[in-house]
């Protein structure tokens, strides 16, 4: 008589979640490059995201974002106390009179990113600077007050 123990037994909802995890990854990762023929020529949303690094320093956040073909014109930085905003936006030069493309793959693109920062900074201190189609964002920290000890008076 055959007989099988409960521990031998896998858990199909952990299949079942790593089986979805795999099919979600592979759904972002081929929406972000996936380009069909006909009438749906790109298929992605208006805004596309952009990888960014975040770097904590004792006095200071500093974010450093590739954004090749950007200009600085073409970037807007919006910050409040806990938020980093990033948006940038591009438009191809449009000939008036009628090419014979080969293939044409330069579009209009937009980028944008939110960052929700770990502590408060202080906004009038924050400087960013573009070079090569890199864009590094300095984001001072408001300084910590000193701790305060307070005495218990007793009855």
């Amino acid at each position: 008589m055959w007989v099988r123990s409960m521990s031998a037994r896998s858990n199909p909802f952990e299949e079942l979640e790593r089986l979805f995890d795999r099919m979600s990854r592979q759904f972002d990762d081929t929406s972000r490059i996936w380009e069909s023929e006909g009438p749906f020529a790109r298929w992605s949303s208006e805004y596309e995201s952009m990888a960014l690094d975040l770097v904590e320093h004792d006095d200071e956040f500093v974010v450093t974002v590739d954004l090749p073909g950007f200009e600085r014109e073409d970037v807007e930085i919006q910050v409040t106390d806990h938020t980093l905003r990033i948006e940038a936006e591009r438009e191809t030069d449009v000939e008036e009179e009628e090419e014979q493309y080969l293939r044409h793959e330069r579009r209009q693109q937009a980028m944008h990113r939110s960052l929700r920062l770990p502590d408060d900074i202080d906004k009038e201190g924050v400087s960013a600077r573009m070079k090569n189609g890199v864009l590094t964002i300095t984001l001072p920290k408001i300084e910590a007050e000193e701790a305060r000890t307070i005495d218990i008076e007793g009855e």
